[in-house]
């Protein structure tokens, strides 16, 4: 028996961070956690990707960041979503649901 795939399809991370934090402002665990099960165990999100993910949403204007303490009482760096962040989300969620709809057509092809 072989090991589902469980990866973030590629292509998908900086939209799935910026929907993520369309919801609310989270930090780095928090974000890979939502992730993980809104997802139901399907993605797992390696940590090293979703900072590398971060640090270029950021650069790119999409993301705010802010240090914060946790309901753990540890700070962490907060993310949240930019008015440019929004846009591009709406942006992305389209893309994705016009080739979505494309797989889906060329999938019900019969011979």
């Amino acid at each position: 028996m072989t090991d589902e795939n469980t990866d973030v399809i590629q292509g998908t991370l900086d939209m799935l961070i910026l929907k993520t934090l369309s919801l609310e402002p989270m930090h780095g665990f928090g974000i890979t956690r939502r992730m993980e099960q809104v997802s139901r165990g399907v993605f797992k999100i390696n940590p090293g990707s979703l900072l590398t993910a971060l640090q270029r949403l950021e650069r790119a204007g999409w993301l705010d960041s802010e240090w914060r303490q946790t309901e753990n009482s540890r700070r962490a760096k907060y993310y949240s979503l930019t008015r440019a962040g929004k846009k591009q989300l709406e942006k992305e969620t389209a893309d994705w649901a016009r080739r979505a709809s494309a797989v889906a057509r060329l999938l019900k092809v019969e011979a």
